[in-house]
């Protein structure tokens, strides 16, 4: 992956970053972007991919790029935060506690059954991003209030 600077609006103590992201893969696929980042986090504002990127994988873009952006405006230790303003803001990592796991559980369960997407349920009950919500769904799954995400199976007529 490459980063390089575009170009840099301040205002005050303020910054607004353009960068382009190059990521060429050893299959020979690309994906050139430019992207904006502010203390509010990362947008894409264009994309080139070949192959095309699903719509999946561009919803998820640019959560995948966020850490190689943010090292490279200089968050980090010793560095400020992506935004210049000096106080790098941490993230949320959802609901905290035994009643947070319940939330992500009931949320997922319920998402289930009505035939939606059970991250999308998660993703709006906690506020969380896509990575986030999967993290929580797996510390549900880790602390017993979900099922394993794959069954294990023996073959038949096999005993352990």
């Amino acid at each position: 992956m490459s980063v390089w600077p575009a170009w840099e609006v301040r205002e005050g103590d303020r910054a607004t970053r353009w960068l382009h992201v190059r990521l060429a893969f050893a299959d020979g696929a690309r994906v050139e972007a430019l992207a904006v980042v502010t203390e509010d986090g990362v947008r894409v504002e264009e994309a080139r991919a070949r192959p095309g990127l699903s719509l999946e994988d561009l919803a998820v873009f640019a959560d995948w790029i966020e850490e190689p952006l943010a090292r490279a405006c200089g968050v980090g230790p010793g560095g400020g935060d992506a935004a210049g303003s000096g106080a790098h803001r941490a993230r949320a990592d959802g609901p905290a506690g035994p009643e947070g796991g319940r939330l992500v559980a009931r949320e997922y369960r319920a998402a289930q059954a009505e035939g939606a997407d059970p991250v999308l349920a998660v993703m709006g009950a906690t506020g969380c991003s896509r990575r986030g919500a999967l993290r929580l769904i797996g510390r549900a799954r880790d602390a017993g209030l979900l099922t394993p995400r794959h069954a294990r199976r023996r073959a038949a007529g096999t005993a352990r």
